[in-house]
Protein backbone atom coordinates (compact mmCIF):
# COMPACT_ATOMS: atom_id res chain seq x y z
CA UNK A 1 0.00 0.00 0.00
CA UNK A 2 2.84 2.46 1.11
CA UNK A 3 4.37 1.91 -2.44
CA UNK A 4 1.45 3.08 -4.32
CA UNK A 5 -0.34 5.89 -2.43
CA UNK A 6 1.60 8.52 -4.51
CA UNK A 7 -0.51 7.09 -7.58
CA UNK A 8 -3.94 6.68 -4.67
CA UNK A 9 -3.36 10.43 -4.47
CA UNK A 10 -3.51 11.60 -7.88
CA UNK A 11 -6.33 8.52 -8.99
CA UNK A 12 -8.63 9.80 -6.29
CA UNK A 13 -8.12 13.77 -7.38
CA UNK A 14 -8.98 12.07 -11.25
CA UNK A 15 -11.36 9.90 -10.14
CA UNK A 16 -13.09 12.61 -8.09
CA UNK A 17 -12.79 15.37 -11.05
CA UNK A 18 -15.19 12.71 -13.07
CA UNK A 19 -17.44 11.90 -10.63
CA UNK A 20 -18.01 15.90 -10.06
CA UNK A 21 -18.35 16.35 -13.92
CA UNK A 22 -21.50 13.99 -14.06
CA UNK A 23 -23.38 14.98 -11.11
CA UNK A 24 -26.07 17.51 -11.59
CA UNK A 25 -25.37 21.32 -10.41
CA UNK A 26 -27.41 21.35 -7.45
CA UNK A 27 -25.12 18.79 -5.93
CA UNK A 28 -21.55 19.39 -7.26
CA UNK A 29 -20.52 21.85 -4.72
CA UNK A 30 -21.24 18.79 -1.66
CA UNK A 31 -19.65 16.25 -4.36
CA UNK A 32 -16.70 18.22 -5.13
CA UNK A 33 -15.88 18.82 -1.59
CA UNK A 34 -16.69 14.99 -0.15
CA UNK A 35 -14.27 14.07 -3.54
CA UNK A 36 -11.48 16.97 -2.27
CA UNK A 37 -10.86 15.22 1.52
CA UNK A 38 -10.27 11.55 0.16
CA UNK A 39 -7.04 13.20 -1.43
CA UNK A 40 -6.57 15.47 1.53
CA UNK A 41 -7.15 12.53 3.65
CA UNK A 42 -4.59 10.43 1.79
CA UNK A 43 -1.98 13.14 1.65
CA UNK A 44 -2.26 13.83 6.31
CA UNK A 45 -1.75 10.14 6.92
CA UNK A 46 1.32 10.56 4.27
CA UNK A 47 3.16 14.01 6.21
CA UNK A 48 2.17 12.16 9.41
CA UNK A 49 4.14 8.48 8.18
CA UNK A 50 6.66 10.67 6.67
CA UNK A 51 10.00 9.14 6.23
CA UNK A 52 12.57 9.82 4.36
CA UNK A 53 16.39 11.02 4.29
CA UNK A 54 18.57 13.48 1.67
CA UNK A 55 17.33 15.39 -1.65
CA UNK A 56 15.55 13.41 -4.19
CA UNK A 57 18.15 14.02 -7.08
CA UNK A 58 20.97 13.53 -4.81
CA UNK A 59 20.76 9.91 -4.25
CA UNK A 60 18.18 10.17 -1.01
CA UNK A 61 16.12 7.77 0.44
CA UNK A 62 12.78 8.46 -0.69
CA UNK A 63 9.23 8.04 0.69
CA UNK A 64 6.01 6.45 -0.99
CA UNK A 65 9.06 5.82 -4.40
CA UNK A 66 7.42 4.24 -7.53
CA UNK A 67 9.63 3.05 -10.58
CA UNK A 68 8.84 1.21 -13.69
CA UNK A 69 9.71 1.57 -17.73
CA UNK A 70 6.79 3.56 -18.99
CA UNK A 71 7.92 4.07 -22.75
CA UNK A 72 11.25 4.14 -24.78
CA UNK A 73 12.09 6.64 -27.32
CA UNK A 74 13.54 4.72 -29.96
CA UNK A 75 16.75 3.17 -28.37
CA UNK A 76 18.44 6.42 -27.05
CA UNK A 77 16.11 7.38 -23.71
CA UNK A 78 13.96 5.10 -21.79
CA UNK A 79 10.89 7.34 -19.85
CA UNK A 80 9.87 6.01 -16.45
CA UNK A 81 7.16 6.63 -14.61
CA UNK A 82 8.94 7.38 -11.70
CA UNK A 83 7.02 9.09 -8.67
CA UNK A 84 8.43 9.69 -4.41
CA UNK A 85 9.00 12.35 -2.32
CA UNK A 86 11.34 14.16 -0.09
CA UNK A 87 11.45 17.03 2.61
CA UNK A 88 11.14 19.51 0.02
CA UNK A 89 8.10 18.15 -1.94
CA UNK A 90 6.17 16.56 1.04
CA UNK A 91 4.90 20.27 2.29
CA UNK A 92 4.21 21.02 -1.13
CA UNK A 93 1.81 18.28 -1.60
CA UNK A 94 0.17 18.35 1.46
CA UNK A 95 -0.06 22.48 0.83
CA UNK A 96 -2.03 21.55 -2.49
CA UNK A 97 -4.61 18.86 -1.17
CA UNK A 98 -5.13 21.64 1.87
CA UNK A 99 -5.44 24.51 -0.22
CA UNK A 100 -7.70 22.64 -2.74
CA UNK A 101 -10.40 21.60 -0.33
CA UNK A 102 -10.52 25.21 1.34
CA UNK A 103 -11.21 26.68 -1.93
CA UNK A 104 -13.71 24.31 -3.26
CA UNK A 105 -15.98 25.39 0.15
CA UNK A 106 -15.14 28.64 -0.42
CA UNK A 107 -16.86 28.66 -4.02
CA UNK A 108 -20.03 27.29 -2.86
CA UNK A 109 -21.39 30.88 -2.22
CA UNK A 110 -19.45 33.20 -5.72
CA UNK A 111 -20.13 30.44 -7.86
CA UNK A 112 -23.95 29.68 -9.26
CA UNK A 113 -23.28 28.34 -12.87
CA UNK A 114 -21.54 25.27 -14.43
CA UNK A 115 -21.03 24.18 -11.06
CA UNK A 116 -20.29 20.24 -11.96
CA UNK A 117 -17.78 21.90 -14.04
CA UNK A 118 -15.83 23.96 -12.25
CA UNK A 119 -15.89 21.58 -9.12
CA UNK A 120 -14.44 19.09 -11.69
CA UNK A 121 -11.82 21.18 -13.02
CA UNK A 122 -10.53 22.46 -9.79
CA UNK A 123 -9.77 18.72 -8.80
CA UNK A 124 -8.25 17.91 -12.37
CA UNK A 125 -5.82 20.95 -11.51
CA UNK A 126 -4.96 19.30 -7.95
CA UNK A 127 -4.21 16.20 -10.03
CA UNK A 128 -1.76 18.07 -11.93
CA UNK A 129 -0.39 19.80 -9.07
CA UNK A 130 0.17 17.01 -7.18
CA UNK A 131 1.77 15.35 -9.97
CA UNK A 132 4.66 18.06 -10.71
CA UNK A 133 5.55 18.12 -6.91
CA UNK A 134 5.53 14.25 -7.28
CA UNK A 135 7.14 13.26 -10.68
CA UNK A 136 11.05 12.71 -11.00
CA UNK A 137 11.08 11.75 -14.40
CA UNK A 138 10.97 14.82 -16.61
CA UNK A 139 8.44 13.55 -19.25
CA UNK A 140 6.29 12.49 -16.75
CA UNK A 141 6.67 15.93 -14.67
CA UNK A 142 6.06 17.88 -17.77
CA UNK A 143 3.16 16.34 -18.94
CA UNK A 144 1.45 17.04 -15.26
CA UNK A 145 3.28 20.85 -15.59
CA UNK A 146 1.24 21.41 -18.82
CA UNK A 147 -1.86 19.88 -17.44
CA UNK A 148 -2.11 22.27 -15.02
CA UNK A 149 -2.26 25.02 -17.46
CA UNK A 150 -5.82 23.88 -19.26
CA UNK A 151 -8.19 23.70 -16.06
CA UNK A 152 -6.83 27.08 -14.92
CA UNK A 153 -7.01 28.84 -18.83
CA UNK A 154 -10.46 27.68 -18.38
CA UNK A 155 -11.10 28.67 -15.16
CA UNK A 156 -10.19 32.04 -15.81
CA UNK A 157 -11.91 32.57 -19.08
CA UNK A 158 -15.07 30.74 -18.16
CA UNK A 159 -16.12 31.95 -14.38
CA UNK A 160 -13.71 35.21 -14.34
CA UNK A 161 -14.45 38.84 -15.01
CA UNK A 162 -15.21 41.30 -17.49
CA UNK A 163 -11.83 40.60 -19.14
CA UNK A 164 -11.64 37.19 -18.33
CA UNK A 165 -10.84 36.36 -21.98
CA UNK A 166 -7.96 38.97 -22.30
CA UNK A 167 -7.03 37.99 -18.83
CA UNK A 168 -6.97 33.93 -19.75
CA UNK A 169 -5.24 34.20 -23.13
CA UNK A 170 -2.26 36.06 -21.77
CA UNK A 171 -1.81 33.77 -18.75
CA UNK A 172 -1.86 31.03 -21.82
CA UNK A 173 0.68 32.65 -24.28
CA UNK A 174 3.43 33.67 -21.22
CA UNK A 175 3.37 30.74 -19.51
CA UNK A 176 3.35 28.59 -22.83
CA UNK A 177 6.09 30.42 -24.13
CA UNK A 178 8.12 29.75 -20.51
CA UNK A 179 7.30 26.34 -20.70
CA UNK A 180 8.35 25.89 -24.59
CA UNK A 181 11.96 28.03 -23.89
CA UNK A 182 12.23 25.93 -20.13
CA UNK A 183 11.30 22.45 -22.29
CA UNK A 184 14.14 23.79 -25.06
CA UNK A 185 16.52 23.85 -22.56
CA UNK A 186 16.21 21.00 -20.98
CA UNK A 187 16.45 18.71 -23.77
CA UNK A 188 19.20 20.39 -24.98
CA UNK A 189 20.96 19.79 -21.25
CA UNK A 190 20.59 16.20 -22.11
CA UNK A 191 21.48 15.72 -25.15
CA UNK A 192 25.05 17.82 -23.83
CA UNK A 193 25.30 14.92 -21.62
CA UNK A 194 25.70 12.06 -24.75
CA UNK A 195 26.11 8.59 -23.88
CA UNK A 196 25.85 9.33 -20.00
CA UNK A 197 22.51 8.92 -19.61
CA UNK A 198 19.67 7.05 -21.70
CA UNK A 199 16.75 8.00 -19.47
CA UNK A 200 15.33 11.28 -19.11
CA UNK A 201 15.20 10.25 -15.02
CA UNK A 202 16.00 13.70 -13.14
CA UNK A 203 17.78 12.05 -10.20
CA UNK A 204 20.01 9.84 -13.00
CA UNK A 205 20.72 13.18 -15.26
CA UNK A 206 21.26 14.93 -11.95
CA UNK A 207 23.69 12.36 -11.09
CA UNK A 208 25.49 12.62 -14.82
CA UNK A 209 25.85 16.41 -14.53
CA UNK A 210 27.83 15.68 -11.04
CA UNK A 211 29.87 13.06 -12.21
CA UNK A 212 30.99 13.55 -16.07
CA UNK A 213 29.62 16.56 -16.58
CA UNK A 214 29.00 17.94 -20.01
CA UNK A 215 30.83 16.49 -22.96
CA UNK A 216 32.49 19.16 -25.45
CA UNK A 217 31.62 16.67 -28.40
CA UNK A 218 28.07 16.21 -27.42
CA UNK A 219 26.95 20.20 -26.36
CA UNK A 220 24.21 20.72 -29.56
CA UNK A 221 25.14 24.05 -30.28
CA UNK A 222 28.42 23.93 -32.74
CA UNK A 223 31.06 26.49 -31.50
CA UNK A 224 29.62 26.37 -28.01
CA UNK A 225 32.43 26.09 -25.05
CA UNK A 226 30.71 23.72 -22.34
CA UNK A 227 30.49 26.64 -19.67
CA UNK A 228 28.67 29.32 -22.38
CA UNK A 229 26.31 26.62 -23.00
CA UNK A 230 25.48 25.75 -19.23
CA UNK A 231 25.07 29.54 -18.38
CA UNK A 232 22.34 29.87 -21.72
CA UNK A 233 20.55 26.54 -20.04
CA UNK A 234 20.28 27.64 -16.80
CA UNK A 235 19.22 31.53 -18.07
CA UNK A 236 16.48 29.63 -20.30
CA UNK A 237 15.28 27.60 -17.59
CA UNK A 238 15.30 30.55 -14.93
CA UNK A 239 13.37 32.45 -17.83
CA UNK A 240 10.80 29.94 -17.86
CA UNK A 241 10.37 29.02 -14.25
CA UNK A 242 10.67 32.67 -13.90
CA UNK A 243 7.41 33.92 -15.74
CA UNK A 244 5.57 31.02 -13.67
CA UNK A 245 6.54 32.42 -10.43
CA UNK A 246 6.70 35.48 -11.93
CA UNK A 247 9.64 37.29 -11.23
CA UNK A 248 9.66 41.02 -12.78
CA UNK A 249 10.09 41.93 -15.23
CA UNK A 250 7.69 38.72 -16.18
CA UNK A 251 4.96 39.30 -13.90
CA UNK A 252 2.74 41.26 -15.47
CA UNK A 253 0.35 38.57 -16.59
CA UNK A 254 -0.72 37.69 -12.61
CA UNK A 255 -2.44 40.77 -11.34
CA UNK A 256 -4.35 40.66 -14.21
CA UNK A 257 -5.28 36.79 -13.99
CA UNK A 258 -6.25 37.34 -10.04
CA UNK A 259 -8.33 40.51 -10.39
CA UNK A 260 -10.48 38.46 -13.34
CA UNK A 261 -10.74 35.44 -11.96
CA UNK A 262 -13.23 34.18 -9.04
CA UNK A 263 -12.01 34.21 -5.47
CA UNK A 264 -11.41 30.59 -5.25
CA UNK A 265 -9.01 30.19 -8.15
CA UNK A 266 -7.02 33.17 -7.04
CA UNK A 267 -6.37 31.16 -3.64
CA UNK A 268 -4.88 28.48 -5.46
CA UNK A 269 -3.06 30.58 -8.28
CA UNK A 270 -1.64 32.36 -5.53
CA UNK A 271 -1.49 29.46 -2.92
CA UNK A 272 0.24 26.43 -5.26
CA UNK A 273 0.62 27.71 -8.80
CA UNK A 274 3.34 30.29 -8.50
CA UNK A 275 4.98 27.12 -6.18
CA UNK A 276 5.42 25.22 -9.22
CA UNK A 277 7.71 28.07 -10.51
CA UNK A 278 9.97 28.31 -7.30
CA UNK A 279 9.79 24.47 -7.13
CA UNK A 280 11.33 23.96 -10.50
CA UNK A 281 14.10 26.44 -10.18
CA UNK A 282 15.05 24.57 -6.82
CA UNK A 283 14.98 21.34 -8.80
CA UNK A 284 16.50 22.12 -11.75
CA UNK A 285 18.50 25.95 -11.30
CA UNK A 286 19.46 25.52 -7.96
CA UNK A 287 20.48 21.36 -7.70
CA UNK A 288 21.00 20.24 -11.49
CA UNK A 289 23.01 23.44 -12.04
CA UNK A 290 24.41 24.46 -8.52
CA UNK A 291 27.80 25.21 -9.92
CA UNK A 292 26.21 27.72 -12.73
CA UNK A 293 24.64 29.40 -9.74
CA UNK A 294 27.35 29.73 -7.56
CA UNK A 295 29.03 31.69 -10.39
CA UNK A 296 30.04 34.71 -8.69
CA UNK A 297 28.28 37.03 -11.98
CA UNK A 298 25.26 34.75 -12.60
CA UNK A 299 24.83 34.62 -8.23
CA UNK A 300 24.57 38.98 -8.52
CA UNK A 301 21.85 38.68 -11.30
CA UNK A 302 19.89 36.26 -9.92
CA UNK A 303 19.88 38.41 -6.43
CA UNK A 304 19.01 41.47 -8.64
CA UNK A 305 15.97 39.51 -9.78
CA UNK A 306 15.21 38.63 -6.36
CA UNK A 307 15.34 42.05 -4.99
CA UNK A 308 13.79 43.79 -7.36
CA UNK A 309 10.87 42.03 -7.39
CA UNK A 310 10.51 42.09 -3.58
CA UNK A 311 10.79 46.01 -3.62
CA UNK A 312 8.63 46.72 -7.50
CA UNK A 313 6.17 44.53 -6.23
CA UNK A 314 5.48 45.85 -2.80
CA UNK A 315 5.68 49.78 -4.69
CA UNK A 316 2.80 48.54 -7.23
CA UNK A 317 0.57 47.04 -4.26
CA UNK A 318 1.21 50.16 -2.46
CA UNK A 319 -0.08 52.15 -5.28
CA UNK A 320 -3.03 50.27 -5.84
CA UNK A 321 -6.43 50.96 -4.92
CA UNK A 322 -8.26 47.32 -5.76
CA UNK A 323 -7.69 44.82 -2.42
CA UNK A 324 -7.56 41.80 -5.10
CA UNK A 325 -4.59 43.63 -6.50
CA UNK A 326 -3.10 44.64 -3.61
CA UNK A 327 -2.66 41.09 -2.46
CA UNK A 328 -1.84 39.91 -6.05
CA UNK A 329 0.86 42.16 -6.31
CA UNK A 330 2.22 40.93 -2.57
CA UNK A 331 2.67 37.95 -3.88
CA UNK A 332 5.44 39.49 -6.44
CA UNK A 333 6.94 40.86 -3.89
CA UNK A 334 6.71 37.80 -1.63
CA UNK A 335 8.17 35.35 -4.01
CA UNK A 336 11.52 37.71 -4.19
CA UNK A 337 12.14 36.55 -0.98
CA UNK A 338 12.11 32.92 -2.07
CA UNK A 339 14.92 33.58 -5.12
CA UNK A 340 17.18 35.29 -2.76
CA UNK A 341 16.82 32.26 -0.17
CA UNK A 342 17.43 29.99 -3.19
CA UNK A 343 20.48 31.93 -4.29
CA UNK A 344 21.97 31.76 -1.13
CA UNK A 345 22.82 28.17 -1.63
CA UNK A 346 22.99 27.49 2.47
CA UNK A 347 20.76 25.13 4.46
CA UNK A 348 18.74 28.65 6.06
CA UNK A 349 18.62 30.14 2.82
CA UNK A 350 17.51 27.42 0.76
CA UNK A 351 15.62 25.99 3.35
CA UNK A 352 13.78 29.03 4.46
CA UNK A 353 12.70 29.23 0.74
CA UNK A 354 11.11 26.26 0.83
CA UNK A 355 9.16 27.12 4.16
CA UNK A 356 8.49 30.22 2.59
CA UNK A 357 6.66 28.89 -0.30
CA UNK A 358 4.42 27.06 2.40
CA UNK A 359 4.27 29.85 4.35
CA UNK A 360 2.92 32.26 1.53
CA UNK A 361 0.94 30.15 -0.03
CA UNK A 362 -1.49 29.85 3.28
CA UNK A 363 -1.46 33.49 3.89
CA UNK A 364 -1.99 34.43 0.37
CA UNK A 365 -5.09 31.90 0.17
CA UNK A 366 -5.91 33.55 3.47
CA UNK A 367 -6.13 36.95 2.01
CA UNK A 368 -7.78 36.13 -1.17
CA UNK A 369 -10.57 34.80 0.33
CA UNK A 370 -10.96 37.03 2.78
CA UNK A 371 -11.06 39.52 0.15
CA UNK A 372 -13.75 37.52 -1.71
CA UNK A 373 -15.87 37.31 1.40
CA UNK A 374 -15.93 40.89 1.34
CA UNK A 375 -16.84 40.96 -2.72
CA UNK A 376 -18.87 38.42 -1.79
CA UNK A 377 -21.42 40.89 0.58
CA UNK A 378 -20.20 44.64 -0.64
CA UNK A 379 -19.93 43.58 -4.57
CA UNK A 380 -16.79 45.91 -4.39
CA UNK A 381 -13.08 45.75 -4.00
CA UNK A 382 -12.29 49.06 -4.46
CA UNK A 383 -10.55 50.65 -0.90
CA UNK A 384 -12.54 54.22 -1.66
CA UNK A 385 -16.04 52.36 -1.64
CA UNK A 386 -16.08 51.16 1.70
CA UNK A 387 -14.99 51.90 5.61
CA UNK A 388 -16.13 50.43 8.88
CA UNK A 389 -16.16 47.13 8.07
CA UNK A 390 -15.42 46.03 11.12
CA UNK A 391 -18.27 46.53 12.99
CA UNK A 392 -20.49 44.87 10.36
CA UNK A 393 -18.46 41.66 9.78
CA UNK A 394 -16.16 41.15 13.01
CA UNK A 395 -15.08 37.50 12.12
CA UNK A 396 -13.49 38.38 8.73
CA UNK A 397 -12.39 41.75 9.41
CA UNK A 398 -10.29 39.93 12.24
CA UNK A 399 -9.16 37.03 9.93
CA UNK A 400 -8.09 40.14 7.96
CA UNK A 401 -6.16 42.10 10.48
CA UNK A 402 -4.62 38.64 11.49
CA UNK A 403 -3.65 37.63 7.65
CA UNK A 404 -2.12 40.92 6.94
CA UNK A 405 0.05 41.27 9.90
CA UNK A 406 0.71 37.36 8.82
CA UNK A 407 2.33 38.59 6.01
CA UNK A 408 4.01 41.44 7.74
CA UNK A 409 6.00 39.44 9.60
CA UNK A 410 4.54 39.72 12.81
CA UNK A 411 6.36 36.80 15.16
CA UNK A 412 4.52 33.16 16.30
CA UNK A 413 3.13 33.17 12.75
CA UNK A 414 4.42 31.60 9.50
CA UNK A 415 5.03 34.55 7.83
CA UNK A 416 8.09 35.56 10.24
CA UNK A 417 9.70 32.03 10.50
CA UNK A 418 9.89 31.91 6.75
CA UNK A 419 11.16 35.47 6.43
CA UNK A 420 13.32 35.08 9.43
CA UNK A 421 14.91 31.96 7.86
CA UNK A 422 15.44 33.45 4.72
CA UNK A 423 17.47 36.18 5.81
CA UNK A 424 19.86 34.28 8.41
CA UNK A 425 20.69 31.91 5.31
CA UNK A 426 20.90 34.71 3.04
CA UNK A 427 22.58 37.77 5.18
CA UNK A 428 26.36 35.90 5.72
CA UNK A 429 26.02 33.86 2.23
CA UNK A 430 29.15 32.95 0.94
CA UNK A 431 27.67 32.35 -2.71
CA UNK A 432 26.02 35.82 -2.92
CA UNK A 433 28.37 38.88 -3.40
CA UNK A 434 27.51 41.86 -1.12
CA UNK A 435 25.01 39.30 0.05
CA UNK A 436 24.29 41.71 3.28
CA UNK A 437 23.51 44.44 0.46
CA UNK A 438 20.62 42.42 -0.70
CA UNK A 439 19.53 41.02 2.30
CA UNK A 440 19.49 44.62 3.79
CA UNK A 441 17.88 45.70 0.59
CA UNK A 442 15.02 42.99 0.21
CA UNK A 443 14.58 43.32 4.42
CA UNK A 444 12.98 46.99 3.13
CA UNK A 445 10.60 45.43 1.62
CA UNK A 446 8.22 44.48 5.15
CA UNK A 447 7.96 48.14 5.56
CA UNK A 448 6.62 48.82 2.11
CA UNK A 449 4.32 45.59 2.73
CA UNK A 450 3.28 47.00 6.48
CA UNK A 451 2.57 50.32 4.74
CA UNK A 452 0.08 49.17 1.87
CA UNK A 453 -1.60 46.75 4.11
CA UNK A 454 -2.16 49.19 6.97
CA UNK A 455 -3.12 51.74 4.43
CA UNK A 456 -5.84 49.24 3.03
CA UNK A 457 -6.77 48.38 6.45
CA UNK A 458 -7.26 51.67 8.04
CA UNK A 459 -9.48 52.88 5.05
CA UNK A 460 -11.95 49.87 4.66
CA UNK A 461 -11.94 48.16 8.14
CA UNK A 462 -12.12 51.30 10.92
CA UNK A 463 -13.79 54.23 10.71
CA UNK A 464 -17.44 55.52 10.16
CA UNK A 465 -19.10 52.92 8.50
CA UNK A 466 -19.51 53.37 4.78
CA UNK A 467 -20.77 51.41 1.41
CA UNK A 468 -20.85 53.36 -1.87
CA UNK A 469 -22.78 50.28 -2.90
CA UNK A 470 -26.62 49.39 -2.90
CA UNK A 471 -25.80 46.31 -1.33
CA UNK A 472 -26.89 45.48 2.65
CA UNK A 473 -24.24 43.54 4.53
CA UNK A 474 -25.49 40.51 6.43
CA UNK A 475 -23.70 37.72 8.49
CA UNK A 476 -20.89 35.69 6.23
CA UNK A 477 -22.26 32.06 5.74
CA UNK A 478 -20.36 29.41 7.25
CA UNK A 479 -19.40 27.96 4.58
CA UNK A 480 -16.85 31.52 3.94
CA UNK A 481 -16.07 32.03 7.44
CA UNK A 482 -14.72 27.92 7.92
CA UNK A 483 -11.76 27.99 5.30
CA UNK A 484 -10.58 31.13 6.64
CA UNK A 485 -10.62 29.89 10.30
CA UNK A 486 -8.67 26.86 8.94
CA UNK A 487 -6.01 28.85 7.12
CA UNK A 488 -5.72 31.32 9.92
CA UNK A 489 -5.02 28.21 12.70
CA UNK A 490 -2.53 26.61 9.96
CA UNK A 491 -0.82 29.88 9.43
CA UNK A 492 0.19 30.17 13.48
CA UNK A 493 0.26 26.76 13.64
CA UNK A 494 3.35 26.56 11.68
CA UNK A 495 4.26 29.77 13.24
CA UNK A 496 4.73 28.89 16.72
CA UNK A 497 6.28 25.01 15.50
CA UNK A 498 7.97 25.77 11.82
CA UNK A 499 9.55 22.52 12.41
CA UNK A 500 6.59 20.85 11.59
CA UNK A 501 8.00 21.64 8.13
CA UNK A 502 10.90 22.85 8.33
CA UNK A 503 12.36 19.75 10.06
CA UNK A 504 12.34 17.15 6.38
CA UNK A 505 12.84 20.43 4.76
CA UNK A 506 16.08 21.12 6.40
CA UNK A 507 17.09 17.21 5.47
CA UNK A 508 16.86 17.29 1.81
CA UNK A 509 17.97 20.24 1.78
CA UNK A 510 21.54 19.79 3.10
CA UNK A 511 23.25 17.60 0.45
CA UNK A 512 22.22 20.60 -2.19
CA UNK A 513 24.61 22.87 -0.12
CA UNK A 514 27.06 20.67 1.49
CA UNK A 515 26.80 20.87 5.33
CA UNK A 516 25.02 20.70 8.46
CA UNK A 517 23.34 23.95 9.97
CA UNK A 518 25.86 25.32 12.63
CA UNK A 519 24.92 26.82 15.99
CA UNK A 520 25.16 30.52 14.61
CA UNK A 521 22.03 29.21 12.38
CA UNK A 522 23.81 30.57 9.18
CA UNK A 523 25.57 27.24 7.87
CA UNK A 524 25.64 24.85 5.10
CA UNK A 525 27.50 26.76 2.47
Amino acid sequence: MVLVLIEALIAACLVGAAVTFMVPDRYAGKVGLAASLVPLGIATYMFATFEASGNALMGGQLAFEEQFQWVTLGEAYALNWHVGLDGISMPLVALSTVLTSLAILSAWTPIDERQSQFYGLVLFMEAALLGVFSALDFFVWFVFWEGVLVPMYVLIGVWGGPRRKYAAIKFFVYTNVASLAMFIAFVALVFGLGDAVDTFDMPAIAAALGETGIQADAVPVPGLDVETFKILVFAALFFGFGVKVPVVPWHTWLPDAHVEAPTPVSVLLAGVLLKMGTYAMLRFNFTMLADVARDPNVAVAVGLFAAVSVIYGAMLALAQSDLKRIVAYSSVSSMGYVILGLIALTVYGVGGATFQMVSHGLISGLLFMVVGVIYNQTHTRMVQDMSGLADRMPVTVGVFVAGAFAYMGLPLMSGFAGEFFVFVGSFGSPNLPSSPVFTAVSMFGIVVVAGYLLWAMQRTLFGPFRLETDYELGRAPVQDVLPLLALLALVVLLGVAPDLAFEMIRDAVNPMVGGEVSAALGGGA
